[in-house]
């Protein structure tokens, strides 16, 4: 049960202090039957609010304090507050077994009673409750009549209420005289023992009075002998204080000395704190600029590292084109080389090779106007037997075509083979001729001109001679030499 986990609050209240009009019990049967659950049925008035400690306890008629419970159930608090009643329901386990009046009493957690019900026993049902068999007639008149008896007995019932209610206060108010009567018998008997106390104390004060009294008297007498040396001793103390005097005088002076250095020095202290304050600014005011120096300094970290690793980058990169760079100057070198030679081999043979003068000559026609001396290689397509093809000599001078190009024989099919453009230096050539011998490609093998859109078409034609040339031995053999 819950009583025998928890004990309810209550209290030794008088039954004056209690108010049982703020909580109203209904539907309170008569009595009840045992071996049955008991449910209390109850409403809260306007003047009074639950608490969460507040209990419902079933007491025996009689009982005077809060204490004397014989069960209890707590209550639980309304869950919509426009509920007006409200129920609580106690075990069979619980109630009493006996025969005797008991009543629900409503208790708040300060153990002060809110609400009374009326008195109900807890016993059988009586002989009076008989099942009757009787014809229609009869139930209908025993319907009619109890219905009266119902409304007669609610009537009662009220007025039995009323009267129970005003027994309960006027029970209410005799248990109250009754406590007070006997509250005020225990009180005056508590005065009459402490007025007897204090008598006997009085007259045990009395008594050590007077032996005090007795000792005063012989130690008076002995004061008065020694008052007179306490006034010599006074007279000394009192020229003792007067140099005291003297001396306080001079230590207030030196404490008025102090403090005013004292007040300079809070002066001075005021001062410092100001200039304190205003270095702790400052410095606060370094710390936010080293901070911003910091961020930007660790931006420009950042940066640096960015531009480290781009430096690297580049560097790499500059190192590869240094690298095709000396390639390229090796390379250039070399053709510079092969230009030389190439150049000294066709002077050596020019003149071995040199065919005879053509018939355009002697008619005064200049099929290849764009060399001085015709083309050097006329002949070697032209010969009847198959021999050694001879190079002629190279041209001196102002005779050597500005774009010539030496490459060596295994170069010949490159991107830029041969003679990029015809231009001649002829003295006798007019300007038209010279500005259309300028946008045009010829072949110094076979003297055959391209125009300056047929590059492609050149250099296939160029390597074709190649192919003829390494046929020939003596060909090969001077392509190997070149």
């Amino acid at each position: 049960m819950e009583n025998a986990e928890e004990d309810p609050p209550s209290s030794a209240v008088m039954l004056d202090q209690a108010s049982f009009s703020q909580v109203i019990f209904n539907n309170v049967e008569k009595f009840y039957i045992p071996g049955g659950d008991v449910t209390c049925y109850y409403v809260f008035t306007q003047q009074f609010a639950p608490r969460r400690k507040d209990w419902i306890g079933i007491f025996k008629v009689g009982w005077k304090t809060t204490r004397e419970y014989y069960t209890f159930m707590w209550v639980a608090l309304p869950s919509d507050p426009s509920a007006k009643q409200q129920e609580v329901q106690f075990r069979a386990y619980y109630l009493p077994k006996d025969d005797e009046y008991y009543q629900f009493c409503y208790v708040d957690q300060d153990g002060m009673v809110r609400g009374a019900s009326i008195p109900f026993q807890f016993r059988p049902e009586s002989e009076e409750d008989i099942l009757i068999v009787t014809t229609k007639v009869k139930v209908e008149e025993t319907e009619q009549h109890k219905k009266e008896l119902c409304q007669e007995n609610q009537e009662l019932r009220a007025r039995c209420a009323h009267l129970e209610g005003q027994n309960s206060a006027a029970q209410a108010e005799l248990r109250r005289k009754q406590e007070e009567l006997e509250t005020l018998q225990s009180v005056r008997k508590r005065l009459e023992q402490e007025s007897e106390e204090q008598k006997t104390r009085w007259d045990s004060e009395r008594l050590q009075l007077k032996e005090q009294d007795r000792k005063l008297r012989s130690e008076n007498e002995q004061l008065g002998a020694s008052v007179a040396e306490l006034r010599s001793q006074l007279l000394s103390q009192e020229r003792e204080m007067e140099e005291l005097v003297r001396r306080d005088e001079k230590k207030t002076e030196q404490l008025q000395h102090l403090e005013n250095g004292n007040k300079q020095l809070c002066l001075s202290l005021t001062e410092k704190r100001e200039q304190q304050q205003k270095l702790e600014q400052a410095l606060e005011e370094m710390r936010l600029r080293e901070a911003a120096a910091l961020k930007t300094q660790a931006d420009l970290m950042d940066e640096n590292l960015d531009l480290s690793r781009r430096l690297g980058e580049n560097k790499v990169l500059s190192d590869s084109l240094q690298g095709e760079k000396n390639l390229l100057e090796r390379e250039n070198d070399l053709l510079r080389k092969e230009s030389c030679r190439l150049l000294s081999y066709q002077r050596l043979n020019f003149d071995s090779l040199l065919p005879r003068a053509p018939a355009w000559n002697q008619e005064g026609k200049d099929p290849n106007p764009g060399l001085v001396f015709g083309n050097p290689y006329s002949g070697t397509q032209e010969r009847s037997s198959p021999g050694p093809v001879r190079c002629p000599a190279p041209l001196r001078g102002p005779q050597v075509p500005k774009t010539f190009r030496p490459l060596s024989v295994p170069r010949l099919h490159g991107a830029d083979v041969g003679w990029k453009q015809r231009v001649t230096l002829s003295p006798g050539a007019s300007e038209e001729r010279q500005q259309a011998q300028g946008h045009s490609r010829m072949c110094l093998i076979c003297n055959k001109t391209f125009a300056e859109t047929e590059k492609q078409i050149f250099e296939d034609h160029v390597f074709c001679h190649y192919l003829d040339q390494t046929q020939d031995p003596v060909l090969e053999t001077q392509a190997q030499h070149l």
